[in-house]
């Protein structure tokens, strides 16, 4: 049997039973990415001839892992942000500021200085994996996250999730500049003056101002051009939008990207911000639920292929490296460090405990830590990949297991006790910042 057809077979039976597995599973609290890597190990662990495909081994299975991450990261962003009921001001959301200035800086410097100390790992590999290991993930966390645009529901611990794992997965990008401009330096000097004035400064306004403007000119070509343009074509006082408006999405969300990689900006903090922007206009409008229906479409389809291709590099050997002081050091990140700098940061948020736990606790690591570290292998020398993909592939696996299982039980805990809402806040939104809606005139 030619093993390119059995992989268009195993692609195909998996995205059609995607959507009613998930529902299924969703019965008994477990997840989908549980079942399609424990797809992926079995099936590639058969004597099928299905190719191998480990990182740590093949600088073009690193290549190639580095573009389809990438590409599911940033659907991912673009679900979540468009996806944000929540008005973007300082009250609304300095909750989620504590878990990125002081909870994902500690995470990094504790993974870090672990890979140091019990691995002996180069300086540039350890500051690599904490860098990789640090961000909470978009794609996998799609069950711990706010549901569709529109909900209306005040939930403070799922915006928390939602919008860290959008924001940190910018903000982790300047320590990976950091472990790549560290391999080829002995000691310090004016390069990490550098590093911070460029990498860390400005990368981070040019791709937030990038995000921006793209999310404000989308907003006014679908709202204002397309809205005079579908007049005729009305269902109550709303346009009529039709399929073609999914190119204008994911057009736009192409262009975050590369407006602001062309100017050196996070591409992953500008699409998040575009989307973020273009959700607060016209905030009653279906159009924003055509766009995350469409977008997560997108992003499912590519999600099954990355979940069964994360399968095959575990029966591939990516945990051959793997020690126990490795295996240790994931297991301290997803139970003692991730959930020690979570509550130590929602301590400067009203949520009643159970819920800074919930937040603490379901940080889900997943498909951007395999980019960040593919990222790295192919930007920089780094020694001891091996060891690196080992102990992120093992961190990611606990992670779909344990968030797996938990999250669905755990959510529904804190929602009975009424502690996913900050104390004195009420239960439905504040308005959402004006769109002046050009059909209802």
């Amino acid at each position: 049997m030619d093993p390119r057809i059995l992989l268009f077979v195993i692609f195909g039976l998996g995205l059609i039973a995607a959507v009613p597995l998930e529902r299924h599973l969703s019965r008994y609290y477990l997840s989908l990415p549980i079942v399609y890597v424990a797809a992926g190990f079995l099936l590639f662990s058969l004597p099928l001839d299905l190719p191998q495909f480990n990182p740590a081994r093949d600088g073009f299975d690193a290549l190639t892992l580095e573009y389809v991450t990438e590409f599911i990261v940033i659907a991912s962003l673009m679900a979540a942000g468009l996806s944000i009921d929540r008005p973007v001001s300082w009250p609304n959301w300095r909750q989620v500021v504590p878990l990125l200035v002081l909870a994902m800086p500690a995470t990094i410097a504790a993974v870090a200085l672990l890979g140091w100390w019990a691995l002996g790992l180069a300086p540039a590999s350890a500051i690599l994996l904490g860098a990789a290991l640090a961000p909470t993930d978009p794609v996998l966390a799609r069950s711990v996250q706010v549901g569709p645009p529109g909900e209306g529901e005040r939930h403070d611990v799922r915006f928390s999730l939602t919008a860290e794992a959008g924001l940190n997965d910018g903000l982790a990008f300047p320590f990976t500049y950091l472990a790549i401009a560290a391999a080829g330096m002995t000691a310090l000097g004016t390069w990490t003056l550098e590093w911070f004035a460029f990498d860390f400064v400005y990368r981070i306004v040019a791709g937030c101002a990038m995000g921006f403007a793209v999310g404000r000119a989308g907003a006014w070509y679908v709202f204002e051009r397309e809205a005079d343009a579908s007049r005729e074509e009305m269902e109550g006082d709303e346009p009529v939008y039709s399929t073609s408006e999914g190119l204008i999405v994911l057009g736009t969300l192409l262009l975050a990207y590369g407006a602001a990689e062309l100017v050196e900006g996070y591409g992953f903090l500008a699409v998040f911000v575009g989307a973020l922007t273009a959700r607060q206009r016209e905030n009653a409008s279906r159009y924003h639920r055509i766009s995350h229906h469409f977008i997560d479409q997108i992003e499912q389809i590519v999600l099954v292929a990355v979940l069964l291709g994360f399968g095959a590099m575990l029966a591939s050997g990516v945990l051959y490296n793997l020690t126990w002081a490795g295996a240790g050091i994931a297991l301290l990140l997803i139970f003692v460090i991730r959930p020690l700098a979570g509550i130590v940061a929602e301590g400067f948020t009203r949520l009643p405990l159970s819920g800074k736990a919930a937040i603490a606790f379901l940080g889900v690591r997943g498909m951007g830590s395999i980019y960040y570290l593919a990222y790295g292998q192919n930007q920089g020398d780094f020694a001891q990949l091996g060891i690196l993909w080992a102990i992120v592939s093992f961190a990611i696996l606990v992670s779909v297991v344990v968030h797996g299982v938990v999250s669905g039980p755990l959510i529904l805990l804190v929602e009975r006790r009424g502690s996913h809402i900050h104390r004195g806040s009420d239960a439905s939104l504040p308005a959402l910042s004006p769109g002046h809606s050009r059909a209802k005139e």
